[in-house]
């Protein structure tokens, strides 16, 4: 590896390689105009083997002589900066490379610049520019984990040859159908929150799927989720759902958060024996009835939220010792723990 010696007013430690380089503000002329502040952290581990430059104003990569690393490297850190334009030829060295994150830059297009990095596991391109998600993600054949959260994307495309992806993040965008998803058989989490999304459909491919994500949406009804027998999170909270319905095929529930909708009724949950935490709050549920005979024999539920609704309004002092005595099992209802448990 070359270069291993530290500038003047940096640090180094042995065992592992540990470089601090902090410049002050410098300020020339009489506007007092800002001429450079930077703050890099490096830190080049003989096991962990990570770079991050992280907040440090960079532009660019071609000035940071990124193939002295190139043997070695498999997490490159380049968080808050300003790169706009990912370099071919800066990248295409780095073929060890596992992790790749350029959280909040200024990056639209991606080009080929990842063609090369066949050993990435995760990539991380959130709060960035992107209008498409990245249409070369066929060289990724390593790939498990993608953030592309709070861009500009406004449809899904571009996963057909990510068979190996197990995490898809694609909240905060401008998404109004889930399609396209068919080839990723090994998904196990799937984030769309905060999107235009108005239906759930085309997930009945994806078999392996855990964790399904769709708040604050425009959705109006559950449907299409038969083929997902092994979900255990479904996250719908902030949406336009009318009623819960189509979860009879989902008994592998442990989490199911339909809060700040547009349901009137408990009802078809009895079936869910594993389910632990039902977020309810914030709907048009009138009165605890249904409580006993929806609920009272999911002995695993621990948690509850329920406020916000009608039936806390219509009665608040009564309202947690009704729900403690229809539902004894639980240890929180809300955000308040219950006595004794």
């Amino acid at each position: 590896m070359q270069d291993r010696t530290p500038q003047q007013g940096s640090s180094y430690q042995n065992p592992q390689w540990t470089w601090t380089q902090t410049k002050k503000p410098q300020r020339r002329g009489r506007s007092g105009r800002l001429m450079m502040e930077t703050f890099w952290r490096i830190s080049l581990t003989i096991l962990r083997q990570e770079l991050e430059l992280v907040h440090g104003r960079i532009g660019s990569l071609d000035n940071l002589r990124l193939y002295r690393f190139s043997g070695h490297l498999r997490k490159l850190c380049l968080r808050q900066n300003f790169i706009s334009h990912l370099d071919s030829e800066t990248l295409h060295q780095l073929t060890k490379l596992e992790e790749l994150d350029l959280y909040d830059n200024k990056v639209k297009t991606v080009g080929d610049a990842l063609d090369k990095l066949s050993s990435l596991t995760v990539l991380d391109l959130s709060f960035n520019l992107l209008r498409a998600v990245p249409d070369r993600l066929e060289c990724l054949t390593s790939l498990q984990t993608i953030y592309f959260v709070q861009n500009r994307i406004s449809s899904i495309s571009g996963l057909s040859s990510c068979g190996t992806l197990r995490s898809l993040e694609l909240g905060g965008n401008k998404i109004r159908k889930i399609e396209n998803l068919d080839s990723l058989v090994n998904l196990e989490e799937l984030w769309l929150g905060k999107n235009k999304i108005t239906k759930l459909e085309g997930l009945g491919a994806l078999k392996k799927l855990k964790i399904l994500s769709l708040q604050s949406n425009r959705i109006t009804k559950l449907e299409n989720l038969e083929e997902l027998n092994d979900l255990e999170q479904l996250y719908l909270s902030h949406n336009g759902v009318k009623r819960i319905e189509g979860l009879e095929h989902n008994s592998k529930l442990t989490t199911l958060d339909v809060g700040n909708n547009f349901i009137p009724a408990v009802e078809n949950l009895s079936h869910l024996t594993c389910l632990g935490e039902l977020w309810m709050n914030g709907n048009v549920i009138p009165d605890l009835r249904a409580l006993e005979s929806e609920l009272g024999k999911i002995a695993t539920l621990e948690t509850l939220y329920l406020e916000a609704n009608p039936c806390q309004a219509a009665d608040m002092t009564g309202y947690r010792r009704k729900i403690m005595l229809a539902l004894p099992q639980l240890k929180q209802i809300d955000a308040t723990y219950v006595r004794g448990t």
